[in-house]
């Protein structure tokens, strides 16, 4: 029975890998179909190749940062129990992969593609996995020093402050080190639109994303025995908040409208084991309006150049969905408690700081040494022709 239960485990745990490994391919298609054709190629490689990075550096550092143990043993130890331990690495991994597939859609169109995969080696090996172990592993004594001064400690169940939060805050400083795009804000007060390239493929991403996140929310239980009905229908329920609420305030734009959803799960990610599914609802739709809101004032009022609006939808929207986990946790809201909103908003803010000065410092030192930007030419031609050296569809351009 306990070999039984052990391959149950193992492939539980496997099954919400793939997911989460599949919602990088939604991050790859979100971002392909928001920037415009030239970037296209882009888009897709870089995706691919910031995850392979952060598979290697994850497995041979970060991961042992975050969790004290490491994979330079025989392969008769790494098989032990099914090899469980390897999978929940890989499972690990698919999280911790997703900070620089954050920052990638925020740095579109005009960023370097080497410097950034050695921005993803440092966040992935360091930056991510000092913040995961503090969080989800009891490093560093500050969730037993929450719980002796708030009751209890900070909770985030599947990672919307330690994945998301993280991501879209790193990803502000990469941006704003970074500049705007060229011609997009313009010296007589314009701001030029550079509109979405494929709607169609935007919504692919979405719904890739949306989908997987059944994965990154259910699987984050680890082991089958601790798999919660109630994760997943919250997650349902933010989902579809976030995205009625995006279609209402976003006038029905198809990029607020798929957009929505992702602010919802982002946001429920924390509290998804705890809240009541009207919670959940509330939470969603809330998030789905700091989205819509704080996307058009970065864009059009801050005049942040935040391609797909990552700060917002990861940073905001993670931010808030820590300090939902302490209201609509509480058993006041219907939550099922052993929560504390001080808790959660020390861990919150502890979060965001790191990420934020973490940013700043990985990105500032390599626009000093390697440079951020490509050149104003190589802008201009789109990344995919002067770094690939390849277009999306060349034998279209071909018969032109």
């Amino acid at each position: 029975m306990d070999a039984l239960q052990q391959g149950a485990n193992t492939l539980f745990i496997l099954l919400g890998a793939v997911m989460v490994l599949a919602m990088h391919a939604g991050f790859a298609f979100l971002e392909l179909g928001t920037v415009r054709r030239k970037n296209q190629v882009n888009a897709l490689v870089k995706i691919l190749a910031d995850f392979s990075v952060s598979t290697v550096v994850y497995f041979a550092v970060g991961y042992s940062v975050a969790y004290g143990t490491h994979f330079f043993v025989g392969a008769e130890q790494l098989a032990a129990n099914n090899g469980y331990g390897l999978v929940k690495f890989f499972f690990l991994l698919t999280f911790a992969a997703a900070i620089p597939a954050i920052v990638s859609g925020g740095i579109a169109e005009r960023a370097k593609f080497w410097p950034q995969l050695i921005a993803t080696a440092v966040l992935v090996g360091l930056i991510y996995p000092l913040f995961e172990g503090l969080a989800w592993n009891q490093r560093f004594g500050v969730q037993a020093w929450l719980l002796a001064h708030t009751g209890a400690e900070f909770h985030d169940f599947a990672g919307s402050v330690v994945v998301h939060a993280v991501g879209g805050w790193v990803a502000l400083g990469a941006v704003l080190l970074l500049g705007a795009r060229s011609n997009r804000y313009r010296k007589d007060g314009a701001i030029s639109a550079h509109p979405p390239s494929s709607i169609p493929f935007l919504a692919l991403g979405a719904w890739v994303l949306t989908v997987g996140w059944f994965g990154f929310n259910v699987m984050s239980a680890q082991t089958l025995d601790k798999v919660s009905g109630l994760v997943a229908v919250n997650s349902l329920m933010a989902m579809v908040g976030g995205t009625l609420v995006a279609l209402v305030l976003g006038k029905n734009d198809p990029g607020f409208v798929h957009n929505g959803p992702l602010a919802g799960l982002v946001a429920v990610c924390a509290g998804s084991d705890l809240m009541h599914p009207l919670g959940a609802l509330v939470v969603g739709g809330v998030a789905g309006a700091i989205f819509v809101v704080t996307f058009t004032l970065t864009q059009n009022k801050w005049k942040i150049d935040d391609v797909l609006g990552v700060w917002p939808l990861h940073g905001l929207c993670g931010t808030w969905g820590g300090l939902a986990a302490g209201i609509f946790g509480l058993p006041a809201l219907g939550g099922l408690g052993g929560v504390s909103f001080g808790a959660q908003c020390a861990g919150t803010l502890i979060g965001v700081v790191w990420a934020l000065l973490s940013g700043f410092l990985v990105y500032g030192v390599l626009k000093m040494t390697f440079g951020l930007r490509m050149s104003q030419e190589e802008e201009f031609d789109g990344a995919d022709l002067s770094i690939h050296k390849i277009s999306a569809s060349p034998e279209r351009e071909a018969n032109w």
